[in-house]
C-alpha cells in the first residue's frame, strides 16, 4: 500500500489501482482521473493522505508532473510512451511504514461500481450541468432557454434507457455537495417517471421534467441563514419560504423566458389536493396536474435526502408516508401512479430477507410491489460482496425466500 501526499495530486491524475481515503472511503475507483473538486474537498476536511496499491500514469497533455509514476501499467501491459509520461520522481511517494492489509469495503460506497457505468455517469452529468445553470443565474449570466431543453431531453432519455436504475442513485447519496442542482435533477427524475406512468404524452412530460429542474429557483434568492435553519421558522422566514413558487415563476417565465407551461408547475408545486397549499390555495383538480405530479415527487425527495432541518428517510418509509396521504396533500390517482413505479421497497434501498441476507433492491415489478428483485450485500454467513458481485433473487419467483423488514443504511454501514 502506498501513501499519498493530497499536496501532490494534479487534476486529470489516474491511477491503476483504487485511492481510497481511508482504506474504506473510496477517492476514486481504477483508471478514472482525479478531478479539481476531488481534491478541493480533502482539503475541506483536513485529510492530508490518501492510499492506493497502484501506480500513476499521466496524460500526454498533462504537464505537471508532481506525483510518483512506478511501473506504469495498465490492465498489466505498460503503456505506450508516446500516450502517456511518467514522473521521475522516484518511489518518493512509498510509504514503508504503511502495513499492508485487507481492505473492507463499505456497501455504500458504490463510486467504485458506479463511476464506471455510463448511468452513473450520465446522471452525475445532469446534476453538474444543473449546477451551472443555477450558478449562471446567481452570477447574472445570461442562459439560454435552450440549455434547459437540453438536460430536460437528456433526462427524459436517461430515464427511458435505465428505466428503473436510475432511481437507485436518488436513494444511494454517494454524490456530495450540489444540494439544489442534485434536489431538481431527483425530483426531476422520480416526476419523468411519475409522468410516464400516468402515460402522459411525450410533450407534457417534457413540461414536467423542465418545470421540475426549475420549480426551486426561487430559492436562490433568499437568504442563506433562512434555508440552512434547523430550528423552527419565523413568520417573517416562514413568509419568505412560501414566496418561493412565485419567485420561481417569474425567473422561469420573466426571466429565463421559459414557456408558461414550465412557469405553472413552479408556481403550484405546493398546493395541496385539500386546499390547504400555498401560495393561492388551490384545491382538487384546479391544480395543474403537472404540478401534482412534482408534488409528490418533490415530496419523497425531500424525505430521503439530507437536509440542515432533518435526516433523511429510509426509502420504504418514505413511501408508506405518502401512501398514508389519505387525499390531503396529494392526488390520489398520481400517488397510486407514484406507488406503481417505486414500489414498497424503492430502487436503492436496503431490506433484509428471512434467511438473514442484507441486499439493496434492483428493480420492483407494478403487480407485486412487495416481491422486488434484490442483490445480496451481505449473506446469511456475514460474507460481503462488491455491489454487481452478489447473488441476485428475483423474489417474484423465489417463493420460499421474502423480505423481512426493510433496513436503515446507518445501520448497515456500522454493520461493515
Amino acid at each position: 500500500m502506498k501513501t499519498i501526499a493530497v499536496s501532490s495530486l494534479r487534476p486529470g491524475l489516474i491511477f491503476t489501482e483504487p485511492v481510497y481515503i481511508d482504506d474504506v472511503n473510496l477517492l476514486v475507483p481504477a483508471n478514472i482521473a482525479v478531478r479539481k473538486k476531488d481534491i478541493q474537498q480533502l482539503i475541506s476536511w483536513g485529510i492530508e493522505t490518501v492510499t492506493t496499491d497502484g501506480d500513476v500514469f499521466i496524460p500526454e497533455e498533462n504537464d505537471d508532473p508532481s506525483i510518483v509514476g512506478i511501473n506504469v501499467t495498465r490492465d498489466g501491459k505498460p503503456i505506450p510512451q508516446t500516450m502517456y509520461k511518467t514522473t521521475n520522481a522516484g518511489n518518493a511517494a512509498r510509504s514503508s511504514a504503511m502495513p499492508i492489509r485487507k481492505k473492507t469495503i463499505s456497501i455504500l460506497s458504490l463510486r467504485e461500481v458506479q463511476e464506471n457505468q455510463e448511468d452513473y455517469r450520465t446522471y452525475l452529468k445532469l446534476i453538474e450541468d444543473m449546477d451551472k445553470i443555477f450558478n449562471a443565474y446567481v452570477e447574472k449570466k445570461e442562459i439560454s432557454p435552450r440549455s434547459i431543453d437540453v438536460i430536460a431531453n437528456g433526462l427524459l432519455a436517461a430515464v427511458r434507457e435505465q428505466k428503473g436504475r436510475i432511481i437507485g442513485f436518488i436513494l444511494g447519496g454517494e454524490v456530495q455537495g450540489y444540494p439544489l442542482a442534485k434536489s431538481s435533477i431527483n425530483t426531476a427524475i422520480l416526476s419523468a417517471r411519475i409522468a410516464m406512468a400516468l402515460k402522459l404524452a411525450p410533450h407534457k412530460i417534457l413540461q414536467v421534467i423542465s418545470g421540475s429542474l426549475l420549480h426551486d429557483i426561487g430559492m436562490l434568492k433568499l437568504p442563506k441563514n433562512v434555508l440552512d435553519r434547523e430550528g423552527e421558522l419565523s413568520t417573517g422566514e416562514l413568509q419568505l419560504i412560501r414566496a418561493h413558487p412565485l419567485a420561481s415563476y417569474r425567473i422561469i417565465c420573466k426571466e429565463l423566458g421559459l414557456p408558461d407551461d414550465a412557469g405553472v408547475v413552479a408556481y403550484q408545486h405546493h398546493e395541496r389536493w385539500d386546499g390547504n397549499g400555498y401560495p393561492k390555495k388551490l384545491a382538487g383538480t384546479n391544480i395543474d396536474l403537472r404540478a401534482r405530479i412534482v408534488a409528490v415527487a418533490d415530496a419523497f425527495e425531500a424525505m430521503v435526502s439530507e437536509r440542515p432541518y432533518h435526516t433523511p428517510m429510509e426509502g420504504s418509509q418514505a413511501v408508506k408516508a405518502l401512501y398514508a396521504d389519505n387525499g390531503r396533500r396529494f392526488d390520489p390517482e398520481v400517488l397510486k401512479a407514484f406507488i406503481r413505479t417505486m414500489g414498497i421497497y424503492p430502487i436503492g434501498s436496503f431490506v433484509k430477507l428471512n434467511n438473514n441476507a442484507i441486499c439493496r433492491v434492483l428493480s420492483v415489478e407494478a403487480s407485486a410491489p412487495l416481491r422486488p428483485k434484490v442483490e445480496v450485500l451481505i449473506d446469511e454467513n456475514d460474507r460481503t460482496f462488491r455491489p454487481g458481485e452478489g447473488k441476485v433473487y428475483d423474489l417474484l419467483q423465489e417463493k420460499d425466500v421474502f423480505i423481512s423488514c426493510a433496513l436503515d443504511p446507518k445501520e448497515i454501514a456500522k454493520h461493515g
